[in-house]
């Protein structure tokens, strides 16, 4: 109307046949880097099929309300398999889509309502520490942890380093991830599950190359599966735990998250599962790396 169109015109005539969309499960840092390129207020999710299945407004992607929590990011390893692509640079400041992994993984948490955000450094950790920051840059405060450069403690010991250590659940993730989640359903899954730790998994499908054979007791074969495909639910890396379990930690000495997970178990501590929607990648080999960077 205001631009004197015809109303009496089909609706398609001015109707546009080419919208920005994103993809379901795109990270919410793209998103808002294509609302701010192409100066808009809005952008509507797509399935595989182009089907919209959401909408995307600025005041959603930004309006996040924020949380006690803390989160905890473990960025202090080697990055080995990747070979040669870390001998200078650490894993977490390796570029996907124009940013680090360090920084999707940070602007995720705080578009979740994370506002305090821990990390633990090791190796190259001053170019961590240069790279980031205080976190005034991405609306947070951003502490480091840091190991002695020859004693690393793992995935799980770093914790141990958090002082003065959170009262609220802290949630605690890799650094190598490309993933998408929402920090505060995770924290609301938590506190509802009742459980001391909560683990993020997600469904992973694998064909096996080969005739998969059953037998019974006896030693019979009761069948043969030709390449069957495989489901089952892996561990993702990201955790909601409650601050009383970094007692079950050793001070100073390597431990793993998974080793906090069988401490649970063996105490008769609950574990929840909570599943992952999104696209999901731990970047440990270039071929994950080309596969986050969606190169061949």
């Amino acid at each position: 109307m205001l631009a004197k169109a015809d109303v009496t015109e089909p609706a398609t005539t001015y109707a546009c046949h080419t919208p920005r969309t994103v993809k379901r499960g795109t990270p919410r840092a793209l998103v808002l880097d294509l609302m701010q390129a192409a100066r808009l207020h809005a952008v509507p999710e797509v399935d595989h099929r182009g089907v919209i299945v959401g909408l995307h407004t600025v005041t959603e992607m930004l309006s996040a309300t924020p949380l006690p929590n803390h989160a905890v990011i473990m960025a202090g390893g080697r990055g080995s398999r990747l070979g040669m692509l870390t001998a200078n640079t650490p894993k977490p400041l390796m570029t996907v889509a124009g940013r680090s992994i360090l920084e999707w993984i940070i602007l995720g948490l705080v578009g979740g309502g994370i506002r305090t955000i821990h990390i633990s450094v090791n190796y190259l950790a001053d170019q961590i520490v240069d790279a980031i920051g205080d976190g005034s840059a991405y609306g947070c405060t951003i502490r480091y942890m840091r190991e002695e450069p020859d004693q690393p403690l793992g995935t799980g010991g770093s914790l141990t380093l958090l002082d003065p250590r959170p009262t609220e659940p802290i949630i605690v993730m890799n650094g190598d991830l490309m993933v998408e989640f929402d920090a505060t359903r995770l924290v609301e899954h938590h506190r509802g599950s009742a459980a001391a730790m909560t683990v993020g998994i997600r469904s992973y499908s694998h064909t096996v190359p080969y005739g998969v054979v059953e037998m019974d007791a006896a030693g019979r074969v009761t069948s043969v599966s030709e390449k069957p495909e495989l489901e089952v639910d892996i561990n993702t890396a990201v955790y909601c735990i409650d601050p009383p379990l970094i007692d079950l930690l050793p001070s100073g000495q390597p431990s793993n998250m998974p080793d906090l997970i069988q401490g649970c178990l063996d105490r008769g501590l609950g574990v929840s599962a909570w599943p992952l929607t999104s696209d999901w990648i731990d970047v440990g080999t270039p071929a994950d790396l080309h596969r986050a960077k969606g190169t061949p």
